[in-house]
């Protein structure tokens, strides 16, 4: 076995890890807005360290193209998909979790001026 697929392979399994920790979180965490951060970050690190496993196993041009361009593809999409859900979750009146503190709003509940 040689370094490069040992590291291939810790790649893989970091990113399959990761991406069991975000459906965890899907599954386990009590509101939309802890589920959605927690499938955008999660998911989207686990996909890109399976991708880069991919790139150090197959390390043949045409593979590095087409998985770099996925990879910078993932790191832009995910981000601004996740605050969508966010926001759409947001504006059709889904709950907070009780105990959540919100910005912009003092101890009494009031929002600032």
């Amino acid at each position: 076995m040689t370094a490069q697929t040992v590291l291939g392979d810790v790649f893989v399994a970091l990113g399959v890890l990761l991406i069991g920790v975000g459906a965890v979180g899907l599954l386990r965490l009590p509101d939309v807005y802890n589920r959605a951060n927690a499938v955008a970050k999660a998911a989207s690190l686990g996909l890109v360290s399976v991708l880069l496993g991919v790139v150090v196993l197959a390390p043949n041009a045409t593979a590095v193209v087409v998985l770099v361009v996925a990879i910078v593809l993932q790191l832009f999409t995910v981000p601004i998909s996740g605050h969508e859900i966010g926001r759409a979750a947001h504006r059709s009146g889904a709950p907070l979790v009780a105990g959540t503190r919100q910005e912009g709003t003092d101890a009494g509940g009031s929002s600032p001026p």
